[in-house]
């Protein structure tokens, strides 16, 4: 989490605190929440990202979110983000939401090229400028079957 506030820092202006830390409010919600999961991504058995995801949505019709979503850069650009984001929302059906930050353009390319691929008659983007949000928000129903179901 520290690795991914301290990448994320460059976008929301965050610094660490006294005790040299970013910090997240609130992570032990993602254990002790039903409705909420916290995902370990791997590869060869080492850490590298992790994906959080609740029911908390702000647009209409959807019903789960990703909250948080990061891969160590070394990873970046290998396929691990967008196989763990598919297996996610492909094994948990849902009529999901992502919003991304206006400034991320490099996550706002990630979810509409991964949107594009694997459900590209099923997404939608809307830029929401409201009181809880400000920025592009990816709309994905998974409720339908995908090639990556089909080859499990």
């Amino acid at each position: 989490m520290e690795l991914y506030q301290h990448d994320f820092s460059e976008l929301d202006g965050t610094d660490l605190d006294e005790h040299g830390q970013y910090g997240y409010d609130d992570l032990d919600c993602f254990w002790i929440n039903s409705g909420w999961s916290a995902y370990i991504i791997k590869v060869d058995d080492r850490w590298v990202g992790f994906v959080l995801t609740n029911d908390e949505v702000q647009t209409p019709g959807n019903t789960r979110a990703i909250v948080e979503f990061f891969v160590v850069r070394k990873y970046r650009g290998r396929g691990v983000g967008r196989e763990a984001a598919q297996l996610i929302m492909s094994r948990q059906p849902a009529k999901w939401e992502i919003r991304v930050i206006e400034s991320n353009t490099a996550a706002q390319q990630f979810w509409g090229s991964l949107m594009n691929a694997v459900w590209p008659a099923k997404h939608q983007i809307a830029f929401v400028d409201n009181e809880q949000w400000h920025g592009p928000i990816f709309s994905v129903d998974t409720n339908v079957a995908t090639p990556f179901d089909a080859a499990e």
